[in-house]
C-alpha cells in the first residue's frame, strides 16, 4: 500500500476505541486472567503477527510466574471451514501436560482459533483458554468463544492495536474502523 493510501484509510476512519478505552479494557483482562491463572505457571502463547501488540502489552500487566512463546498459523488454502491449518511455527516450548493461554488481536469467525485449541489440546495442553483485544460482534455461530475479550467491535472492518488494513496500521494504539462505503 502506498504511504497517502494508507494516510487516507486512517484520515477517514471512524474511531471505535481510543486508546485510553483499551488501556483500561486491558487493566481489566489482567486482572481476570490473573485471578484465573496466577497459580497456574501457565504457558502464554502469542499468535503471529496480530498478537504481538496485545502480548507485549498485556504481559508486563500479569505479576505471576509464566512463560512465554509463540506460534504462527494460516488458514490452509481455501479450506475454511474445516479450519486446517497451516503451521509456520509451532511453539517451541512443549505444551503437554500445561495451561496455555493463547493471545490474538481478533475473533472474528473463531476458525483459526477453534482449530489452534484444537491443536494444542491434541498435543497435550490441560486447558486452552482464549485471550483476544476484540470480539467482533459479527452475529455469526462461532465454533469457539474467547475466555477474555478486551473489547467488542461491530461487524466492520477493523485496524489498530494489532489489526492491519492492507498491511498498514498494526501498531496503532486505538481501534479504527474503515469508513463504510
Amino acid at each position: 500500500m502506498e504511504i497517502q493510501q494508507a494516510r487516507d484509510i486512517l484520515a477517514n476512519a471512524d474511531l471505535v476505541h481510543s486508546a485510553d478505552a483499551v488501556q483500561a479494557a486491558l487493566d481489566r483482562v489482567a486482572g481476570a486472567i490473573s485471578a484465573d491463572l496466577a497459580d497456574k505457571n501457565p504457558l502464554v502463547l502469542c499468535v503471529m503477527t496480530g498478537g504481538v501488540i496485545l502480548a507485549g502489552q498485556l504481559l508486563p500487566r500479569l505479576d505471576f510466574p509464566l512463560e512465554f512463546d509463540y506460534l504462527h498459523v494460516t488458514r490452509y488454502g481455501q479450506d475454511t471451514q474445516t479450519g486446517k491449518l497451516s503451521w509456520r511455527s509451532a511453539p517451541w516450548i512443549p505444551v503437554k501436560g500445561r495451561n496455555v493461554l493463547v493471545l490474538d488481536d481478533i475473533l472474528d469467525e473463531g476458525v483459526t482459533l477453534a482449530a489452534v485449541r484444537e491443536s494444542l489440546l491434541r498435543l497435550g495442553a490441560i486447558d486452552v483458554r482464549m485471550a483476544v483485544a476484540v470480539d467482533k460482534q459479527n452475529g455469526k455461530n462461532k465454533p469457539v468463544r474467547a475466555d477474555y475479550v478486551a473489547l467488542t467491535v461491530p461487524d466492520r472492518f477493523v485496524f489498530g492495536f494489532g489489526m492491519d488494513v492492507h498491511g498498514a496500521w498494526r501498531h496503532l494504539p486505538a481501534i479504527y474502523a474503515v469508513k463504510d462505503a
